[in-house]
């Protein structure tokens, strides 16, 4: 069973940087894809970004595009968002997951997603 761990948030003020790392393990860890999500208080979680964990292809919601860069190392299982710019609006748990077996082509779905971890707080100070 894949296992993923979230780290790196924090308080930061906005304009200032983070960046999120998330490591899984598994025996058998080989994701078509991985993603971040974030749910702020009383909203739904939403999508944030993916990445193909071959290829390296990179998708964004239109609300971080520009700003957050998501990337993968491979080597490590490790997939890391570096948030540039933050907002207020940005603050949030931002929770990563694997895609599910047989993947879905909507990759923003949270339904797309399965081995979720426990998130890791984002809070930005305006």
């Amino acid at each position: 069973q894949v296992q993923v761990a979230e780290s790196g948030g924090g308080l930061v003020r906005a304009g200032g940087s983070l960046r999120l790392s998330c490591a899984a393990s598994g025996r058998t860890f080989s994701p078509e894809y991985m993603g971040w999500f974030r749910q702020a208080p009383g909203k739904e979680r939403e999508f944030v970004a993916a990445i193909t964990w071959k290829s390296g292809s990179t998708y964004y919601a239109n609300s971080v595009k520009g700003r957050f860069t998501i990337s993968r190392d491979n080597t490590k299982n490790t997939v890391y968002l570096q948030m540039n710019s933050l907002k207020s609006e940005d603050t949030a748990v931002y929770y990563c997951a694997t895609s599910r077996s047989p993947p879905s082509i909507v990759l923003s779905f949270s339904s797309a997603y399965a081995n979720w971890g426990q998130g890791t707080q984002v809070t930005v100070s305006s």
